[in-house]
Order: C-alpha cells, then sequence, then structure tokens
C-alpha cells in the first residue's frame, strides 16, 4: 500500500496546483469558492459508497463484472442518482450561503447548473474510476476494501477541482 499511498498523495498535490491556478475565477465568483469542498467531498463520498458496495457483493462472491450483472449496474444507476439529488441542494445551500452574506455575483440558476452539471460528470467520473479500480483490485489479488477507496476519493478530489471548474469556463 505504501507505494500506492505515494503515488495518491503526489496526485493530491496535483489538485492544489490546479487550484491554485484557478484563484482569480474563485476570487471574482464566490458562490464557486463555497463548492470547491464540497463538490470534491461529495464526488469522494458517492465513489466510496459504490467502492464499499462493489467490494461487499465481491466478498460475497455476488459481483461478476458483467455487461449484464444487474449489481453493477444498479449500483451505478444509484449513484447517479444520489449525484443528481444532492448536488442540486449543494448548489441551493451555497447560494443561499452566500446571499446570506451578501456575496450575490451569481444568480441561483447559475449555481444550480454549475452544481447540478458538474456533480453530475464528477458521479459518472466517480463510478468509471470505482469500477476500474475494483476491477483492477480483482485482478491482481488484492482487497478492495484496502485499495479502492483511496483511489477513488484522491482520483475525484483531482477530477472534482477540474471538472467543477470546466463547467464554470462553459456556463460562465
Amino acid at each position: 500500500m505504501l507505494p500506492l499511498l505515494a503515488v495518491l498523495t503526489l496526485v493530491e498535490l496535483g489538485s492544489g496546483l490546479v487550484l491554485d491556478t484557478l484563484r482569480e475565477t474563485l476570487f471574482e465568483f464566490p458562490s464557486l469558492l463555497v463548492l470547491v469542498p464540497v463538490t470534491i467531498g461529495m464526488g469522494g463520498n458517492l465513489g466510496s459508497i459504490l467502492a464499499a458496495r462493489l467490494s461487499t457483493a465481491f466478498h460475497l462472491g455476488l459481483l461478476s463484472f458483467s455487461p449484464d450483472d444487474e449489481r453493477l449496474a444498479g449500483n451505478t444507476l444509484a449513484t447517479v442518482g444520489l449525484a443528481l439529488t444532492i448536488f442540486p441542494a449543494v448548489g441551493t445551500s451555497a447560494w443561499v450561503l452566500q446571499r446570506l452574506f451578501g456575496a450575490t455575483e451569481l444568480g441561483l440558476g447559475a449555481v444550480l447548473a454549475v452544481a447540478t452539471l458538474s456533480g453530475l460528470a464528477l458521479a459518472l467520473i466517480a463510478v468509471v474510476v470505482t469500477l476500474g479500480a475494483t476491477y483492477a483490485a480483482y485482478r491482481l489479488g488484492l482487497d478492495p476494501d484496502e485499495v479502492v477507496i483511496p483511489v477513488v476519493t484522491n482520483t475525484c478530489d483531482v477530477l472534482g477541482v477540474v471538472v467543477l471548474f470546466g463547467v464554470v469556463r462553459v456556463l460562465l
């Protein structure tokens, strides 16, 4: 695990570097600053939930990694569905907080759209990374409980920042 954790530490440093390059955008739109930690945290949480469910199914011998595996499809849809319910609430909450503190540079629709689209994209990325890491752990004879969650959370931290600001660049 030490080599994996060392690589993941470097990946986390990359997330900080990406955030640093986007400092001006964050100062221009403080609502986005509120979204950053929540978005990357929720992306990692969604991936971790999926990883835990897949790992349990794997240990019980119920996971087949075939395209017609209902357990795989159901958990994937549940993860995306959860993202589609949580991220609009996150966006609305970020906007309300900014409104309470007097910073209303973005309208509710814009913050809601950024939060929802970035959350959906991040959920899809979390699904792909989780499925890939779980399958890789299975093929390498590793315990998915020990490998997948650190990989997913670190990847979602970095990609969460990239996705959030990619959506911002497209929408704003």
